[in-house]
């Protein structure tokens, strides 16, 4: 992963039918900062329903954000409405906030996310349409997702979800990428940790260790993946791809190793925005805006199967 792909990474900054597809596709807004799509497949039966949680950044319902559109999570939910299950994907708030300029970097907080999490499955649950209620976290919502699903959900779904507390996996990627920056970037993290406030860090970690974001990494850094999964008490499946860039293997096989009775799966050939790329590194990046690949069909094969079991 390049360092470009770090900035990315961390930067958090009525009924309508789709036209398509025959999509039975409802507009929701669960709060005034939370909208979102349900596509809820016609039965006259209890489905079950999926919410899915976007990752780091700027993430619309879709998986898209500004100048990167790649469908990943649209194509997943259509996926897994064609196998009669629903779902309801939204928008992260930090969007809506962008788009009426109402976004403030240093009052973002990690726990602001739970909270919206919590909000949709509440909001589901109370209305009492579903059979069950499943937690799908993409990347940095995959640890969202297992703090909200607690004692609320029937199912997680960790989807390219770190293990490691996000201090030690961007510690460990400049030990890959920039391994100059690797000591300095521990001192700075161990600072904001313990004094609330990280100062003496390199101008090449500004993108990280800048004032305006360090309240956000920090309330960040307070949750450990491996203990929130542990906490689980409902099924969980683990799922990575061996092509990802930004959450190695490594990173399942710790949350595995948290929570031993969970399945396990890792995709070939998959990457990050959860799309198959036979090639090369550039076929990868490349990837990232082509909002005409595909999902990876054994991913919608292997969710749906540990939903309907």
């Amino acid at each position: 992963m390049k360092t470009s792909y770090i900035i990315i990474f961390l930067f958090c900054f009525g009924i309508t039918f789709a036209q398509e597809r025959d999509f039975n596709a409802q507009d929701i807004s669960i709060s005034p900062l939370i909208d979102g799509t349900l596509l809820n497949p016609t039965t006259s039966e209890k489905i079950p329903l999926a919410i899915i949680i976007g990752g780091s950044g700027p993430i619309d319902r879709n998986g898209n954000q500004m100048m990167v559109k790649n469908n990943s999570l649209r194509f997943l939910a259509e996926g897994l409405y064609e196998k009669g299950i629903a779902t309801y994907r939204y928008d992260k708030r930090i969007v809506k906030q962008m788009k009426d300029r109402s976004l403030s970097e240093k009052d973002i907080r990690f726990d602001s996310f739970i909270e919206d999490a919590v909000a949709v499955i509440e909001y589901f649950k109370n209305g009492n349409e579903f059979s069950g209620i499943y937690i799908i976290g993409h990347s940095q919502g995959s640890l969202v997702g297992m703090v909200a699903a607690r004692d609320r959900a029937d199912g997680f779904v960790s989807l390219a979800g770190a293990g490691q507390e996000i201090d030690d996996v961007i510690v460990d990627q400049l030990g890959k990428q920039a391994p100059g920056l690797k000591d300095n970037a521990r001192e700075a993290f161990d600072d904001l940790r313990t004094k609330g406030e990280a100062v003496n860090y390199s101008p090449g970690l500004a993108s990280i260790f800048r004032k305006e974001i360090q309240p956000f990494i920090r309330s960040w850094m307070l949750y450990n993946p491996k203990e929130e999964l542990a906490k689980l008490n409902i099924p969980v499946i683990i799922i990575n791809g061996d092509k990802d860039l930004q959450v190695q293997v490594s990173e399942a096989e710790s949350l595995h190793r948290a929570k031993p009775g969970a399945s396990y799966e890792i995709i070939t050939n998959m990457n990050h925005i959860l799309k198959e790329i036979p090639g090369n590194d550039m076929e990868n990046q490349k990837s990232y805006n082509d909002h005409k690949i595909p999902v990876m069909p054994e991913l919608i094969e292997t969710i749906s199967q540990f939903i309907k079991k």
